[in-house]
């Protein structure tokens, strides 16, 4: 992780659709910002602060361009800037069901109101593939 390169977005507000490489029943998140010490303004003001991770319930397998069918909350978060820059959060809401798309909408940051940097996002869960014959296992 590089202090010059992040996923920025305007403001503070933003969100994101991630399509993951599978089905999954996700299990937690991780996000990571630079550290302060890292940082090139020496400060973090632009990490997320508030987050909420949520799954979007689409058709088949998960496309943009399929029916919409809403979203469940999988968890309400929030980064905090004095612990460490990588930072795991366990979903609150346990899902019994796989799914393709996960949706990271971040709330707010811890100031810069210009710009807020995400430098890494990793979800965790059960992969649930197809079998050979076209059964999921």
């Amino acid at each position: 992780v590089s202090p010059e390169y992040c996923w920025p977005f305007d403001g503070s507000r933003g969100e994101v659709l991630i399509r993951l490489p599978t089905h999954m029943r996700p299990t937690a998140i991780t996000i990571q910002h630079v550290s302060q010490m890292a940082s090139l303004l020496g400060t973090d003001s632009s990490a997320p602060r508030d987050f909420t991770v949520s799954v979007s319930l689409c058709r088949a397998l998960g496309g943009l361009d399929e029916k919409y069918k809403g979203e469940t909350l999988l968890g309400i978060f929030t980064y905090d800037m004095q612990k460490e820059p990588n930072q795991t959060f366990p979903l609150q809401n346990g899902v019994s069901r796989a799914f393709h798309l996960l949706k990271l909408h971040i709330w707010s940051n811890w100031g810069d109101r210009r710009y807020t940097c995400i430098y890494r996002v990793q979800v965790h869960g059960k992969a649930v593939g197809m079998n050979v014959i076209g059964q999921t296992h």
